[in-house]
């Protein structure tokens, strides 16, 4: 073998390996997208404790956008996938502008943290602009490699036709959830007015809040309610009129809504007083009733 036979079969080893690596360090990029046809948004859950504006992406999961009863505002995204990732990476966030605006550049928007056998999620501020950006017209997409092949990088991409109305409706819902949750009511203190099974004003505005909750959520599992009275009035008479301030609040609660099967009551009368009887602010204090509401687990979403 001579030595320009030598040297060509060098070059083309080489020429070998340098393409092998180039085609190992191109990605191929696999697209997950609606498309005209098949592109649908809808408002799943639309209760006055949760809204959910849900979008499809055909073979690789959904895109949510959900808010929730709070005293805040609130707004999240996320992105349900079908194969969860196997380890910790980012997916850039751009969005993409639509076909008809040539030559503009998309815009990114978030990185969003991709952690192993967990759904991806966004917070309030990149969701609304998220939000933003399809109303105009644009395509958040998702940017990742993929964690199951070495080649491959994905695209996950929302699609914006047929976004308008079930965006519309979404906010709608929005505008209407409660401004408190039900932590916020699980246990509640009432008071009452002297000698009497009439609650005070603040107090029937919290039992009004209460009953405003329990037509919404039907996962309540046990309702406990104790009543306790001032010392004035007697023992026995107290031991009645504790026992028919909690048969009050079971009635209003029932016709809340509530399963009388999961209420317990009981009236302990001037038992357990939790403040001093020789002021007025203290038997003011001892007059309530403590309803403590239980709620059976919530599946996961």
């Amino acid at each position: 073998m001579n030595a320009a036979t030598k040297l060509c079969g060098v070059l083309c080893a080489l020429i070998l390996v340098s393409g092998s690596q180039a085609a190992i360090n191109r990605q191929n990029v696999r697209q997950y997208t609606a498309t005209l046809d098949n592109s649908a948004w809808s408002v799943k859950t639309a209760t006055a404790l949760r809204c959910e504006l849900v979008h499809a992406i055909p073979q690789f999961g959904e895109a949510r956008f959900v808010s929730t009863a709070s005293k805040e505002s609130n707004l999240l995204f996320q992105l349900k996938m079908q194969r969860q990732p196997d380890g910790y990476s980012l997916a850039e966030v751009l969005s993409v502008p639509p076909s008809w605006r040539a030559g503009e550049q998309a815009k990114a928007l978030a990185d969003l943290k991709l952690l192993k056998q967990f759904d991806g999620d966004l917070p309030k501020q990149q969701a609304w602009t998220m939000l933003t950006e399809l109303e105009q017209g644009f395509s958040p997409t998702f940017y990742f490699d993929d964690w199951h092949s070495p080649f491959d990088k994905i695209a996950a991409q929302l699609n914006p036709i047929h976004f308008g109305m079930p965006y519309q409706q979404f906010n709608q819902c929005m505008s209407g959830l409660l401004r408190f949750t039900f932590d916020d009511i699980a246990l509640t203190v009432l008071n009452y007015q002297s000698n009497s099974d009439a609650l005070t004003r603040e107090s029937e505005a919290r039992l009004q809040q209460i009953a405003e909750y329990l037509k919404h959520d039907k996962a309540i599992a046990s309702v406990e309610i104790d009543t306790y009275t001032d010392s004035y009035g007697g023992r026995w008479i107290n031991d009645e009129l504790s026992r028919k301030r909690a048969k009050a609040l079971k009635t209003f609660l029932v016709t809340a809504g509530i399963d009388e099967k999961v209420i317990r009551t009981e009236g302990f009368g001037e038992k357990r007083h939790v403040a001093p009887n020789d002021t007025s602010r203290g038997r003011g204090t001892n007059r309530r009733a403590v309803v403590q509401l239980m709620r059976a687990e919530a599946p996961r979403l």
